[in-house]
């Protein structure tokens, strides 16, 4: 084979990653795709109004049929050879960040929903409710309750929307890895053992409460996995040397939910896994493989109503529930207080969904309506926490050192991993 000139290579790898984008897509795929000689290029997969509902690209078929018929892709594949599935992947993850799909709770909807939601409570409150970036509640004018300067602009914001990039380009690694490979393989093995225990299916017919308890169990399973891997990353010193990652976050935003370490997604991966896959094999198993979850905009309908409010996690805005409430549901203005410095808040409030889990383990708590919550590291670990390629590299550093039996950093102050 010739040797290829290196813009030539060039051109084509970012061909490629260009093709990539599209959700579902390959390389393969595109090639296939590739239009007879003479044949007009359709107009697109449908409308913009639906596209942009799906977090689709009306452009992506056109860049596919161009790449094929060129031959770049083709090209591209000989670069990449064995690896050309995987940097699809990655690069179709990336876009999905750019643009996020319906899934995400940063698809426009959810966003626009969160901003209006945002924008009802200022009515009500007169103004109050918002948090400074110093985690204090204040009256603010309309701007700074919604979108205030000191917080998006500060340096902690810019830091978080380059660990989202990085995570979502390494993250379909670990779905590959995790949910692609012990998923499938656990709720496997739990389909045969009931086999074995029980004998065959017993078919139960799928109704609609079916279907919705369905989805209810899949989100409480999820809570419960959730909880158990937080409370690992907080208990133990390797899981707080990479967790600290997401809590050095001095000012939340909605992007703050995705700031952590690259290292943290397998873990994380790895409990939904075994969790989703064993539910899921329960509910094959009674339903012989016929049971869905009902969806709105492709997501599960509990799923889809825990994401209305979900932004609000890691909002500046607080959003609480009734107390009675809040003992049973974790409410988004909870999730501030478990971001809190105070020591009073350290280790607080690990659940995704119920309070449930918090309630059994004792680190349940539930703040006074205006209670300040400062967010990030304590002092004397923030400043080793501030900049990208800090959040990078420290956590290698303090798992090597724990490792070598010399911690350098200390665990989140007040939680059992010390010890």
């Amino acid at each position: 084979m010739h040797e290829m000139p290196p813009r030539f290579a060039a051109a084509s790898l970012l061909s490629v990653l260009l093709l990539c984008l599209a959700p579902g897509s390959s390389p393969e795929a595109a090639d296939a795709s590739r239009p007879p000689p003479g044949a007009t290029l359709p107009a697109g997969p449908s409308s913009l109004g639906g596209t942009l509902l799906t977090g689709e690209s009306p452009f992506k078929r056109d860049v596919e049929q161009f790449s094929g018929k060129s031959g770049l892709v083709r090209s591209g594949r000989e670069i990449l050879g064995p690896f050309a599935d995987v940097a699809g992947k990655m690069a179709d993850s990336l876009y999905g960040a750019v643009l996020p799909p319906a899934k995400s709770s940063l698809h426009w909807p959810f966003l626009i929903l969160t901003g209006l939601l945002a924008l009802a409570l200022f009515i009500i409150r007169g103004g109050r409710g918002a948090k400074g970036a110093d985690g204090r509640e204040g009256r603010r004018g309309l701007l700074e309750y919604l979108l205030p300067r000191a917080i998006y602009a500060h340096p902690s914001a810019r830091v978080d929307v380059w660990l989202y990039l990085i995570d979502a380009a390494v993250m379909p690694l670990w779905v590959i890895a995790f949910l692609g490979a012990i998923a499938p393989w656990v709720e496997r093995t739990a389909i045969g053992a009931l086999h074995r225990m029980f004998g065959a299916s017993p078919h139960i017919p799928v109704t609609l409460g079916w279907r919705l308890l369905y989805g209810l169990v899949m989100l409480l399973v999820a809570d419960m996995c959730f909880f158990f891997y937080h409370l690992m990353m907080h208990r133990t010193r390797i899981g707080w040397a990479i967790h600290k990652v997401h809590h050095s976050a001095e000012v939340l935003t909605p992007l703050t939910r995705f700031r952590e370490h690259f290292l943290e997604a397998p873990i994380d991966a790895g409990f939904a896994s075994v969790g989703l896959g064993a539910a899921g094999g329960v509910f094959a198993y009674l339903f012989d493989g016929g049971i869905t979850q009902i969806t709105v905009m492709n997501v599960g309908i509990f799923y889809f109503l825990y994401t209305l409010n979900g932004n609000f996690r890691h909002y500046h805005v607080s959003l609480r529930y009734p107390r009675w409430l809040e003992l049973w549901l974790q409410s988004p203005g909870m999730h501030h207080t478990h971001h809190s410095t105070l020591r009073k808040h350290w280790d607080s409030n690990l659940g995704l969904v119920t309070s449930i889990w918090d309630r059994l383990w004792g680190t349940l708590y539930i703040a006074a309506p205006h209670e300040e919550t400062p967010w990030g590291l304590p002092p004397q670990e923030q400043a080793a926490y501030r900049t990208l390629s800090q959040n990078f590299l420290n956590p290698f550093r303090e798992i090597h050192s724990i490792i070598r039996g010399k911690a350098a950093g200390t665990t989140q102050p007040g939680s059992t991993a010390g010890a």
